[in-house]
Order: C-alpha cells, then sequence, then structure tokens
C-alpha cells in the first residue's frame, strides 16, 4: 500500500527552487493584515523531487485507466482517446485565452465553436445547437429547461415527463430538478417501449417523453415512428438522450427522425477524456420550434466577423459562466475534423460489431434477457452463477485480479444480477478475446471453487473492503498524529 505524501515527509528536504525576486522585498504583514495571517506553519509535507515523481507515479499504477487497460464500462463510452486532441487543447494559443477577452481578439476560438455547433447539427439533423452545458445531466436539464419554455410560450404550461424503465439514472433527477413530475414507462418482452402503457400514460398534460435511444440495455427503439405518431397528437416533445449517440454516427440523425431536443455528451462520443469527474461537455441541438428558447449568448456569423449574440429575447437565459467548458470542445472539435463523416460512420460500425461480437462469445455462459441485434452495447445477467452463491458484483471484483476493468453492474435495474459492457470501437479483436476468455474462466471457477471468486480480488493494491464498515464508518480524511 502506497504511504501518504506525509507520512513521507521528513524535515528539511526540498523539491524545488524559487525564481531570483524580481522586486524589492517586504515584510508580508505589509501585504496581508496580520490577522489574516497563521500563528503555526502550515503543515505542508517535506520531499524531495524524486520522492514526490516516484510517488505519484505509484499511484498512477495502482489506478486503472483507459491508457492501462480495457475500460468496458457500459452507457459511458470509455474509450482510448488521440493524443492529438490533448497536444491541440494544451496549445497556450488556446489554453491561455480568457473568457473576457475582447471578441476581436478571440476570432479562432469563437470560429471553432461556430463550427463546432454546425457540426453537431450535421450530425444529429437538428437545426441548432448550444455548447453551454458542462454535462450530460446539465445538458438534461437544458433540454428540460427549453421544452418547459416551449409550452409556457403557448400559453400551455404541463406538469409531467415521461421516461422508459430503461432509462439513464440521470433522467428522472433532472425532470425533477426542472419542476416536472416523472412518470415511469414499462418495457415490453422485447426490452423496448411498452407502446400500451405510454398510450395509458400519454395525455395533454404530458410535456414530453425523454428516450435513451439506443435504449440501457444496448437495443435501438425501432417503434420510434409510431411513438413520435402518438406524442404530435398531444402536441408533446421528443426528447432524446444522446448518451449512447456512439451508436448512431452517420447511421441516424435524431432530428430526421422526429425528436426535437438531444443532449451530446462530447466527452463520451467525441472522445475526450470521462471519468474522475469531468470536465464534460453536454451540449444540446433543437428542432426549429425551440430555437428562440435557446441559452444566450450565442456565436454568430455576421459579415466576416463572429459575433457573441445575445439578441434572443425568448432565450431561456445562460445555464453556464461563460460560453461553455472550451478544452472539451476542441479535443471533440479535432476528434470530428480527424475522422470526417466516413470516420464517424465508421466509428459507430465499429463500435457495434464490437459489442455484438462479445455477446455472441458470452451468450452460451450468461443469461441475456433481452438477446437480439445489440448496438453499442448489451445487457447480460447473473442470475445463473447466483445460484451457485456468487453474485455479480463478485465477478466484477474477480475481473480486477485479471487486469480487466468491471463493466457496469446493477444496471439497468430492470435486469436481475445485470452487467453492462461496451467494448467500444476503439478495442482490437485481441482484446475482445481476452476479455470473453477471462469471464468464460470465471464461470468455469464458479463451478469448481466458487470462493476464488467470492473473495476477489486477489492481487489489487487494496483488497476486498467490507461494504458494511465502509457505509456505516466511513473513514476518508488523514489524520495527523
Amino acid at each position: 500500500m502506497a504511504k501518504f505524501l506525509f507520512e513521507l515527509s521528513s524535515e528539511g528536504r526540498k523539491g524545488y527552487s524559487l525564481p531570483k525576486l524580481q522586486v524589492s522585498e517586504k515584510k508580508v504583514t505589509d501585504i496581508i493584515p496580520e490577522k489574516f495571517l497563521r500563528r503555526k506553519p502550515a503543515r505542508l509535507p517535506q520531499l524531495s523531487e524524486n520522492e514526490v515523481v516516484r510517488h505519484f507515479v505509484e499511484l498512477s499504477l495502482m489506478n486503472h485507466h483507459i491508457d492501462k487497460g480495457f475500460y468496458p464500462l457500459g452507457s459511458c463510452t470509455m474509450k482510448y482517446n488521440p493524443k492529438i486532441n490533448e497536444n491541440i487543447a494544451r496549445n497556450s494559443c488556446l489554453s491561455d485565452l480568457h473568457p473576457m477577452q475582447n471578441e476581436k481578439l478571440t476570432q479562432g476560438a469563437l470560429e471553432m465553436m461556430y463550427e463546432l455547433s454546425n457540426y453537431l447539427c450535421e450530425i444529429s439533423g437538428l437545426k441548432a445547437v448550444t455548447l453551454q452545458p458542462a454535462a450530460g445531466a446539465h445538458g438534461e436539464l437544458t433540454g428540460l429547461m427549453l421544452i418547459r419554455a416551449y409550452h409556457e410560450n403557448l400559453g400551455d404550461p404541463r406538469e409531467k415527463i415521461l421516461i422508459p424503465d430503461s432509462a439513464h439514472g440521470t433522467n428522472p433527477a433532472s425532470v425533477t430538478i426542472a419542476g416536472y413530475k416523472a412518470v415511469q414507462i414499462k418495457s415490453n418482452e422485447n426490452g423496448l417501449v411498452d407502446i400500451e402503457d405510454l398510450k395509458k400514460n400519454l395525455d395533454e398534460n404530458t410535456a414530453a417523453l425523454m428516450l435513451t435511444n439506443p435504449n440501457t440495455l444496448g437495443l435501438f427503439e425501432t417503434q420510434l415512428t409510431e411513438i413520435n405518431k402518438l406524442l404530435k397528437k398531444v402536441d408533446a416533445l421528443l426528447y432524446m438522450d444522446g448518451a449512447n449517440l456512439n451508436a448512431l454516427l452517420g447511421i441516424l440523425r435524431p432530428g430526421s427522425a422526429g425528436v426535437d431536443v438531444l443532449h451530446f455528451n462530447l466527452h463520451k462520443t467525441f472522445s475526450t477524456p470521462h471519468g474522475g469527474g469531468g470536465p464534460g461537455s453536454g451540449p444540446v441541438g433543437v428542432s426549429e420550434k425551440l430555437v428562440d428558447f435557446l441559452p444566450v449568448p450565442r456565436v454568430a456569423l455576421k459579415g466576416n466577423q463572429y459575433k457573441l449574440d445575445y439578441n434572443f429575447p425568448n432565450s431561456i437565459g445562460r445555464v453556464h459562466s461563460f460560453y461553455g467548458n472550451f478544452g472539451v470542445m476542441i479535443k471533440a472539435y479535432v476528434y470530428i475534423r480527424m475522422l470526417g463523416s466516413k470516420g464517424l460512420k465508421r466509428v459507430s460500425e465499429n463500435a457495434i460489431i464490437s459489442a455484438n461480437y462479445l455477446q455472441a462469445r458470452l451468450k452460451d455462459y450468461f443469461d441475456i434477457p433481452y438477446l437480439g441485434l445489440a448496438m453499442h452495447e448489451f445487457v447480460i445477467s447473473g442470475s445463473r452463477q447466483k445460484e451457485r452463491g456468487v453474485s455479480t458484483a463478485d465477478m466484477a471484483k474477480r475481473l480486477l485480479d485479471f487486469g480487466f476493468h468491471a463493466p457496469t453492474v446493477y444496471f439497468p435495474l430492470i435486469v436481475n444480477e445485470a452487467m453492462m459492457i461496451e467494448p467500444t470501437e476503439t478495442e482490437s479483436k485481441e482484446t475482445l478475446d481476452e476479455f470473453a476468455d477471462c469471464l468464460i474462466n470465471i464461470t468455469t471457477e464458479i463451478e469448481k471453487n466458487p470462493d476464488i471468486v467470492k473473495n476477489a480480488p486477489h492481487n489489487t493494491p487494496v483488497s476486498r473492503l467490507d461494504d458494511v464498515k465502509a457505509i456505516k464508518e466511513p473513514n476518508i480524511r488523514y489524520k495527523f498524529d
């Protein structure tokens, strides 16, 4: 187990040197009032440079990340991020820009944002896009605010949003925060929206249906046209959760299929790093009827100059300080430009092929409640293994012993002992085979010696935690002696 920097500290060690002072020396009390000064020096660790470097390198080796190994985290598209994206985003011409700089001095940045918005419109088939939202769930909330503005502008405020039981977990939370009531729609025997249950709950008080497509079972909602017709009868809007857009690039343009609102996850579909707390970016695209309500400012091209346009009186206003997470936008822009339209379509085709290949390899060893043509991900069930006393969580921990991060487990909730697997388009067939062989080997271990799996992991830096104790006695703060 790695030690904390405080535990490695030894008084007098130093791993830095300060530049020669360029100004006249002053007492601290001449600059900062004495009441704000410490009575005792801060307890900071004292280490040499090589000790600090070794400490953080060791931590990075203990942690699992996409540059280290396969990360089949279903519904989160943990794919390899091309390093050219990072290199360009770090370019000082871009990274040193300040959002309060004059528009004349930021024409390149505004042009990039303008073009990225247009690319997202082309990809989605929607009329206009806002880049402001900072993450997928933030995009959901923004989309719902746009839906509310649309209905209120017609003098017809509504109270409820319909959400399939296979939706992403953030959907009902976003609905509640937006001031709506979330109403759950059942899935049918094929894992798709139950049309009869939709009809039963759809009425003139419905503002929209939030549809994750492909859904969290990895299935495409083939009844989209029928769903759209039903919604239009009561002027309810169709919101599409675009978190799974990785499966649709160049294959389906949601706007052409009747979608009114769509959020993109730039940090998933377009490769910018995902996980570890961010940063993310969740732009929102809308159909013609919602354009006037988009957040301001919007980047506009007027003559040969790019401007920040605030002149939209029906706008819902800002949803983010300044203009969004610019660094993430740069990476997504580079990704789209590098791949082009044919490359983006190939991304989705490869993601679909990878998912179906893995599903075919595992279907004889696990229950698959909704077996069919998968999109970019699929869901297996550990119910068969649970009968032998081994849970999906046990199998997930055992995967760590073989250098694989576990897939998403126990979601979606409509599948017992669920394991959601998304291989993405960036993994080789050899990696997929190694992962499939590993899961198959674990099923053999369960039959012959289940305790190996039940007590996993065995060779990770931290062994299995006491889950009950961790909940009741959280210890997350370092205490000095």
